[in-house]
């Protein structure tokens, strides 16, 4: 499947999709079997799951046994939170205990079809280079299901702890997706950008089927980034209305390029299961091509994946 955008601002899901990338270079994909064997719980839209990854007392069996679940239940991605050295305990704000690209590449092999993201990784806290090849292995070893999630992060004293300038994270963002973007897409050297060039070099492994590329964020900065280097978008919208503007504004800045509006939003401890299955469906009705949900921590997240699947179903 591919997306592609109508004259309303909505993305929605249709067919085969040949794109031309804002640098330039035509990009021509596609996302085979992203709904083979998944119930899609009738919603006509993709149901995923942010997975628990803020516990170091988890048992590391968790994250399995939750995936293997994800994919019985027919959610259709799972995705992984990421924080390398955070100014605080992991918790409620900081996930990603184990990290997210190494998670991936086990829990692809105790799989068949669920997709796996990263939502977000840091990216000018990761080496480009170095995280193209990374992905590119992830893409190829998990027979086309990964997904690279990238933001700008959020937290100085986290930047401050790795060496990073926290002031100009949005820039190196966009410089780190460009170079990204042309590895992954067969480019060769040299290349020139404005912080990131090499002039020899060859990058493998190419991959059969491209990575898709999410963007997530709010502000407008990240919807110039969506639409200018990403085949996805994930906001965290205040309220089916919002989402709807951004994805709007998301559709103008695009151009004419394919960028699937999708989201991600949370199950507060004390919400009952309709409560978030009716919040499903309204960001269903205000057109996002997906919804991810944090289903809490491990200890019920299994319970809560079945619940809502459950719930949303039965509309």
């Amino acid at each position: 499947m591919s997306v592609s955008q109508v004259s309303t601002g909505r993305v929605v899901v249709t067919g085969t999709s040949s794109q031309v990338r804002s640098d330039g270079g035509e990009r021509s994909w596609r996302i085979e079997g992203m709904r083979s064997g998944v119930a899609w719980f009738g919603l006509g839209m993709d149901l995923e799951v942010v997975l628990p990854d803020e516990s170091p007392s988890m048992p590391v069996t968790s994250l399995v046994e939750l995936a293997r679940a994800a994919e019985e239940l027919g959610y259709t991605t799972a995705w992984l939170p990421d924080h390398v050295l955070p100014p605080g305990e992991f918790g409620a704000t900081f996930g990603g205990v184990y990290e997210p690209l190494v998670t991936i590449g086990h829990l692809t092999a105790v799989t068949e079809r669920l997709r796996f993201g990263t939502s977000v990784l840091v990216a000018p806290l990761r080496n480009p280079f170095v995280l193209a090849k990374q992905v590119a292995t992830l893409q190829q070893l998990s027979a086309g299901r990964m997904i690279l999630g990238v933001g700008v992060g959020w937290s100085e004293p986290e930047f401050e702890a790795l060496g990073a300038d926290h002031g100009s994270r949005g820039a190196v963002t966009d410089d780190a997706l460009a170079v990204m973007t042309h590895l992954l897409t067969g480019g060769k050297a040299p290349y020139r950008g404005r912080r990131f060039s090499y002039d020899q070099g060859v990058f493998a492994p190419r991959t059969d089927t491209p990575v898709p590329v999410m963007v997530g964020g709010n502000s407008d900065a990240a919807l110039r980034r969506a639409a200018r280097y990403a085949d996805i978008w994930q906001g965290i919208p205040s309220s089916p209305d919002h989402f709807a503007d951004r994805a709007r504004m998301l559709a103008d800045l695009a151009e004419g390029r394919a960028v699937a509006a999708t989201l991600r939003i949370g199950w507060d401890d004390e919400a009952p299961v309709e409560q978030v299955a009716d919040e499903v469906r309204r960001y269903r009705q205000a057109g996002a091509a997906s919804v991810a949900v944090h289903v809490g921590g491990h200890e019920r997240a299994r319970d809560r994946m079945a619940a809502l699947g459950e719930a949303v179903a039965g509309e």
